[in-house]
């Protein structure tokens, strides 16, 4: 509970400088999104969010290879998204660019049958710095439909006294109402909650027990102090009893921030969720409510439990990750994924890697099939950012700049096929684009965006004007929430302004 509390509070706090601008240009806020004025603000309570060093150039001379693990975690961006609209500052370290980049869809290839990610890439001039090119790397994960995969999910909610306030614990109930009408008739459902102790609510009720479901989610109250370790331990012993081999079997925790009653070591915490992985059952999060979020708590519980760390701010998003994109939210087809990128010393002269900066893995643990990594979903689209200096050296047509290395384990989320699978892919010299592509501006925005507000020393020339005037050049009408962060950029750029 503490967990997301102070999450919200610094969620709260992050938000005063930032307010939406609907597409009139003006400073209504959207209904599903309300804005808090500073006298609506709660006390701040100590939000948590791992400190971000960010990434220096590194020459290719002394080391043309980059090592990280990949993940396809998401809650940055609809947690600033909260802050901006309900008008609070901004904390540096709650911009997560990786975050930022893989909340949205893109148009990459979808893989080829029968393999599990493809891989391309882009290079163009960087709008907010003459002097350095940025080079778009482009994963997609292939599709498993929801439909056709056999689900034993566990609800872990916190129904502490804090998760009282309508974002936290009704926004849940929604969402959770949500997933269980994407349920398949032989899913196997179970709801356990904590607060001063824990509780089975439902044990094992079958998918099409919507009705059954659906009234015990609506019949939770909050109350009470926080006994999430206990909660846990209940909610992997559910999952194991009606585990399904083969299938997806997940822990779902949905809270507002941390644990302050029994072990509060998140060491052991996650010690003991990498244990519980091994048995096949995953652990996710979902962070809700401001003023308690413990961002980095969240994320190191999901990445133990070989899970998705998201975040929800509105019936919207939640409709998004539990309906819209419910097999990336709850269907794994790939674990412990690295990417390893060789820049050829010809064409590069210096390399930058955007984010990722809590994920970078020496040349050891990158060649290490036991090195634990990322996980990825199904049918997501991933994106990795470098900015880079060039050489002197004129293009010459079908060379390479750079070679990509995924290493993987494919798994239909349980077991599965755990040999390591390598997938190289070139970046060549045509792959430039003296022209970028709307893909390119979009995702060199949400770069420049989150720039801005962590007020990077690579910021460059990066400023809201010219970004908002880049953002109104292209055409978004197909994607909804790509048109959504156009709003919201003018709408801060407005705020600081005013």
């Amino acid at each position: 509970m503490k967990l997301f509390n102070k999450l919200a509070s610094v969620l709260l706090v992050g938000a005063l400088a930032f307010i939406f601008v609907a597409c009139s240009g003006g400073n209504t806020a959207s209904p599903e999104y309300p804005i808090l004025t500073p006298t609506q603000q709660p006390e701040s309570s100590g939000e948590n969010y791992t400190e971000i060093v960010e990434n220096e150039f590194v020459s290719t001379i002394t080391n043309p290879n980059s090592y990280f693990s990949i993940d396809a975690n998401t809650a940055s961006y609809p947690n600033l998204r909260s802050l901006i609209n309900n008008g609070h500052s901004i904390p540096k370290d709650a911009v997560r660019v990786e975050e930022m980049l893989n909340y949205f869809n893109y148009d990459y290839p979808t893989p080829e049958d029968g393999e599990v990610f493809s891989v391309t890439g882009s290079l163009f001039d960087t709008p907010y710095n003459s002097q350095t090119k940025l080079l778009t790397i482009g994963i997609s994960a292939q599709k498993i439909e929801f439909s056709n995969i056999k689900n034993n999910i566990v609800f872990l909610i916190d129904v502490s006294g804090s998760m009282y306030s309508a974002d936290k614990l009704p926004l849940v109930q929604e969402a959770f109402r949500m997933l269980a009408e994407n349920l398949n008739p032989e899913d196997r459902v179970s709801i356990v909650t904590y607060a001063g102790d824990d509780r089975v609510a439902l044990s094992g009720a079958y998918g099409h027990e919507k009705q059954k479901i659906t009234a015990v989610i609506e019949d939770l109250v909050a109350g009470g102090s926080t006994a999430g370790s206990a909660g846990i331990t209940t909610a992997y012993e559910i999952a194991q009893q009606y585990f399904i081999e083969g299938g997806n079997n997940r822990v779902v925790l949905a809270t507002d921030g941390d644990f302050n009653v029994g072990l509060k070591n998140v060491d052991e915490l996650e010690s003991f969720i990498a244990q519980k992985r091994q048995t096949g059952v995953y652990f996710s999060v979902f962070g809700v409510g401001r003023g308690n979020v413990q961002s980095d708590k969240m994320e190191a519980l999901a990445l133990a439990g070989n899970g998705v760390c998201s975040y929800i701010d509105s019936q919207k998003e939640a409709r998004r990750a539990l309906v819209e994109q419910i097999g990336g939210s709850m269907v794994t087809v790939a674990k412990d994924v690295k990417a390893g990128i060789t820049f050829d010393k010809q064409y590069v002269e210096s390399y930058r890697l955007i984010g990722y900066e809590n994920k970078l893995l020496t040349q050891e643990e990158f060649e290490d099939s036991t090195t634990d990594a990322g996980e990825i979903g199904s049918g997501h689209t991933l994106t990795v950012m470098y900015e880079i200096k060039m050489t002197n050296k004129e293009f010459v047509s079908g060379e390479e700049i750079a070679q990509v290395t995924l290493k993987y384990k494919p798994t239909v989320n349980v077991g599965g096929n755990e040999i390591e699978v390598d997938l190289v892919a070139g970046i060549k010299t045509d792959d430039y684009h003296a022209e970028p592509t709307t893909n390119d501006m979009f995702v060199a925005s949400v770069v420049e965006f989150a720039l801005i507000l962590r007020d990077s020393k690579h910021k460059a020339n990066a400023n809201l004007n010219d970004l908002v005037t880049r953002l109104d050049c292209l055409d978004l009408s197909d994607d909804e929430y790509k048109e959504e962060f156009r709003e919201i950029v003018r709408k801060y750029r407005n705020t600081v302004e005013g």
